[in-house]
Order: C-alpha cells, then structure tokens, then sequence
C-alpha cells in the first residue's frame, strides 16, 4: 500500500528526472502516468497537496494546467523522494 508520502516523492522523483524545474513545465494532468492503477486516483490528490507546500510552482494555459518544482524547497523535495526510493 502507497502511503501518501511515498506518491509525493514519486511524483518528485519522476518529475526531478524529467528536469521539470522552475521554468520547465509538464502538464499537471501527466503525473499520474507510470503509477499503478490503484493509485492513480490518489495522485491528483497528493498533486494538489504539494502545490499547497509550495513545492509544486502551477502556471494556467489556455490548454490546461503546468507545473513545475520549486528548486527553493530543496529539502522538502529530497526527503519526500527518500521516502519514494526506500520502498523500492
């Protein structure tokens, strides 16, 4: 079972591996891809939940909502991707 910490640091992880920073952005609507199907309904949750920490940076489009990693939150983004790498 993914506790909440763990798909916050997967999204992380996934999105730090991307290069998504700052100015790099993904569509918000792709960070459930690459989780198991029982989960995905919880990854928009955790998506939302990060933007709230400020660890996620949002920019509305005409075509939907990006995101990013806020690089200030360096230890906030390690520590939930630490969590995401023990269970593997």
């Amino acid at each position: 079972m993914w506790t909440d910490e763990q798909i916050k640091g997967k999204i992380l992880h996934k999105l730090s591996r991307l290069g998504k920073f700052n100015h790099s952005h993904t569509a918000f609507d792709n960070l459930q891809k690459g989780f198991p199907l029982d989960v995905r309904g919880r990854v928009k949750g955790m998506g939302k939940e990060l933007k709230k920490e400020g660890i996620l940076m949002s920019k509305p489009t005409s075509y939907g909502e990006e995101v990013s990693i806020n690089g200030m939150m360096k230890d906030k983004i390690i520590y939930y991707i630490n969590k995401f790498l023990e269970m593997e």
